[in-house]
């Protein structure tokens, strides 16, 4: 699979650098509890947190000494399994958005710089690929740019884009591209919101007004809301997410981003703590970038290439500089 193929190789530095690489704790020679210590503390290191991290090693312990594992690296096995196995245990973890019943409605939301606008876009490009009519609802009112770049992406791929001039209320927007949906027998609207601080209460009221305004017009069971998390934030977007679940039941989270964070633990207490599945991953710019999320490749994907990445470091050690 192509996106496996780029999730590794984008991996490799994400692995290094997560709270100093816990693939390199999984060597072959015996472990004993300083290595559970050091496991526990790397993966608390990496955003896991502390009670997951807890659970994380204790199953571990257990799986090891049911299995009669003796050596780290035969660990490994056991930690890809726990970690994908608690993803997977997530209703609706990596499966992508259908269209059963249409129009979906598709809420994007999330703090500035999230990468919102450009997932909306790609999402309405790919629904547009299956041979689905889609219109984009630039409710973002705040920022005239933000309303330019939802345009781009619509002229791009030949989506109508519903918007209002700048400083426009935000649930009209929403409204009108709710009536366009409907008097067009569109399959898929996805409306674009203002970044908003998720510790701002008037804010995070205006978006519950926006989904109100959806929930009343569309119907509730129509209504798929989507957090998008830049994945750099860290123990930060756990916090992000905890709080707009609050104001509204997520749907899914698009982790965008993720080839440029050492924050890879951040999938695992959105998924595990808070139950909210992710649906897609970011790794770059490019439409295909955005995939969705399969938990067993991920979990893989962590522990990939740990032996070419020593024998590359090897033999730059013998050539004595960097390979070309």
């Amino acid at each position: 699979m192509a996106f496996f193929a780029k999730l590794k190789e984008n991996l490799k530095s994400v692995k290094e650098r997560w709270s100093g690489g816990i693939a390199s704790l999984f060597t072959g020679e015996p472990f004993d509890e300083f290595f559970w210590s050091e496991l526990e503390e790397r993966l608390i290191l990496g955003d896991v947190g502390a009670v997951l991290s807890e659970r994380i090693v204790e199953e571990m312990k257990r799986e090891a000494k049911k299995r009669g594992v003796s050596t780290k690296s035969d660990l490994k096995s056991i930690f890809v399994s726990e970690i994908a196995g608690r993803l997977a245990a997530v209703e609706g973890m990596g499966q992508p958005f259908t269209v059963d019943d249409p129009p979906l409605v598709l809420l994007m939301v999330g703090v500035n710089g999230s990468g919102k606008t450009t997932s909306a876009g790609k999402l309405g490009t790919q629904f547009l690929r299956q041979g689905r009519q889609v219109i984009l609802a630039a409710a973002d009112t705040f920022r005239a740019a933000a309303t330019e770049q939802l345009q781009i992406w619509g002229e791009r791929a030949g989506v109508r884009v519903i918007a209002q001039k700048p400083g426009s209320d935000p649930a009209a927007v929403a409204f009108d591209a709710w009536q366009a949906t409907r008097a067009s027998s569109a399959d898929v609207l996805i409306v674009d919101t203002a970044g908003r601080l998720h510790a701002k209460h008037n804010l995070m009221e205006e978006l519950r007004k926006i989904h109100k305004v959806l929930e009343r017009e569309a119907g509730a069971d129509r209504i798929r809301t989507v957090l998008v998390l830049d994945a750099v934030t860290g123990q930060n977007g756990v916090a992000q997410a905890s709080t707009f679940h609050r104001i509204l039941p997520l749907s899914a989270v698009i982790l965008s981003k993720y080839d440029n964070t050492a924050k890879g633990g951040i999938v695992l207490p959105i998924a595990c703590d808070l139950k909210i599945p992710i649906r897609y991953i970011g790794l770059g710019e490019g439409i295909e970038d955005l995939s969705p999320f399969d938990p067993v490749e991920f979990a893989a994907a962590l522990m990939e290439g740990d032996e070419e990445n020593r024998e590359e470091n090897r033999e730059k050690n013998r050539s004595g500089g960097d390979l070309k």
